[in-house]
């Protein structure tokens, strides 16, 4: 596989940065390199901002239905690319093709809404507030916006804000991660096929110093980050102190609850799904199960069932249920929180540290874990792994589940198996966290619904897509007026 030489999009232009730092991007399953990614520094930023700051005035008189046009042929584009995408994803991220073909899908799904801003840009009007004054609220784009995306899902999450973003009128300026850059040059060189004017979206690669040229600029308007907990609250806080507005997702630490009403045998092979789909890198992975009363015996053995046998390999090759971790480093840092989990107490009931697979000697695999006997309060159960790793610990009822749910600094996702509807009332009214699930595994909302999260799972009052996606990207002007 060759390697490539990323570049910069700035302006309707690809161009190579001008820094002096680059990094090697890995496939996760060979550790081969395939790709070399530029720092750009701040004076790369720059350029971005600049020409999206030239294009802004015109793009913001374009009409909405026109803009939208532009979304139209980039959603047929990204359906007719998407095996290349899928396959792209697959060797910088390590995730399994279907996992990379569904991601894009649920990226797709972002633009299609999008192109529903006609509608979803509409002000209100009130006549007659007083003796003939008429009052209206109308929307107008904030400006310059930037994205600063993570590698887990390079090509979903920058759908997140992209598409919104252009179609309100502003002009757009994407930070992908720099571990999985390469989607990223694929969604753009799409990008400029559909004719959009220069300057509108605009692709700047690089690192934390890419970051901070981002977030400092001031003409840059509004931040939009998804990330760790630590990076999110630190972005949110330069941010706003810029006079920004921000939407920061942060970590998690998103638990399951296990009735003993619950189909076991379903539950286990949701949760797997959850836990050790996309090698435990979602943000909303499955990563801690709490078992309730008699639930707990056979969920681990059906757990441990279901992990022993998942098929743990390269995403491109037939067969294979789930992929490496990122990177050699995360590898490490995996197996060190296992580690530490044992030394607090836990028992390895399926132990995925050491992994070999056979042809991929070198990749960077940690396979399905399973730890029982972990203690609340102990580092396994309240760091966020971002690996294959689902600790269990039991509960005596729902309350007490409920409590170690609510009791934790994160409150991104939580789920809940059961067959009884006073028990999901019961959950969806007291468990606090911003996405619920109910007899499903991974809690992903719609398109249509704002990716919610609460407590040090998100910094900002607006999540990305849906009407949150709308309001972010427009500020509320209010006319009051009366004529004689």
């Amino acid at each position: 596989m060759s390697t490539t030489q990323l570049l910069n999009f700035v302006d309707g232009e690809w161009s190579h940065s001008s820094a002096t730092e680059s990094l090697t991007i890995p496939n996760p399953a060979t550790a081969q390199s395939i790709a070399v990614l530029p720092v750009s520094p701040a004076p790369d930023v720059d350029a971005a901002v600049q020409a999206a700051t030239r294009a802004f005035p015109e793009w913001r008189r374009t009409p909405a239905g026109e803009r939208i046009q532009y979304l139209f042929t980039f959603k047929t584009l990204l359906e007719e690319h998407l095996d290349e995408l899928a396959q792209t994803i697959t060797n910088e991220c390590g995730k399994t093709y279907t996992e990379a073909a569904g991601e894009m899908r649920r990226g797709i799904e972002n633009v299609e809404v999008a192109c529903g801003i006609p509608s979803l840009l509409q002000g209100l009007y009130s006549e007659d507030i007083a003796r003939g004054i008429d009052e209206t609220m109308i929307r107008q784009p904030v400006g310059v916006v930037a994205a600063i995306t993570p590698f887990n899902f390079p090509g979903m999450i920058p759908l997140w804000f992209l598409p919104y973003a252009i179609a309100c009128g502003n002009t757009f300026i994407l930070k992908p991660s720099d571990k999985t850059p390469l989607t990223a040059q694929k969604i753009f060189t799409l990008l400029e096929q559909t004719g959009l004017p220069k300057g509108v979206a605009n692709l700047v690669n690089g690192a934390k110093e890419t970051v901070d040229a981002l977030v400092d600029h001031p003409e840059v308007r509004a931040i939009s980050l998804v990330g760790s907990t630590p990076v999110a609250k630190a972005v949110y806080a330069r941010a706003t102190a810029n006079g920004k507005r921000a939407q920061c997702q942060g970590g998690a630490k998103n638990p399951i609850i296990v009735l003993p009403d619950a189909n076991i045998e379903d539950v286990a092979q949701v949760a797997a799904e959850s836990a050790f789909g996309c090698a435990g890198q979602r943000c909303l992975a499955a990563s801690l199960a709490i078992t309730v009363g008699d639930a707990a015996q056979p969920f681990v053995e059906a757990m441990a069932d279901v992990a022993i046998r998942r098929n743990v390999g390269y995403g491109l090759d037939a067969g294979v249920e789930m992929g490496p971790v990122i990177r050699a480093e995360s590898k490490a840092r995996i197996e060190q929180l296992i580690q530490t989990g044992l030394d607090d107490g836990a028992q390895a009931i399926v132990d995925g540290r050491q992994a070999q697979v056979a042809s991929y000697e070198q990749g960077y695999f940690v396979k399905p874990t399973i730890l029982t006997e972990v203690q609340p309060g102990s580092q396994i159960a309240t760091t966020e792994i971002f690996g294959p790793v689902l600790s269990v610990m039991p509960a005596k009822d729902i309350d007490a589940a409920l409590s170690l749910v609510n009791g934790q600094r994160y409150g991104n996702m939580a789920c809940l198996f059961t067959r009884s509807g006073a028990a999901a009332r019961k959950f969806r009214y007291e468990a606090q966290v911003g996405n619920l699930g109910i007899n499903v595994g991974v809690a992903a909302p719609m398109a249509f619904f704002p990716f919610s999260g609460w407590k040090d799972s998100f910094f900002g009052d607006l999540h990305g897509q849906g009407r949150d996606a709308i309001d972010f990207y427009t500020e509320k002007k209010v006319i009051v007026e009366r004529w004689g």
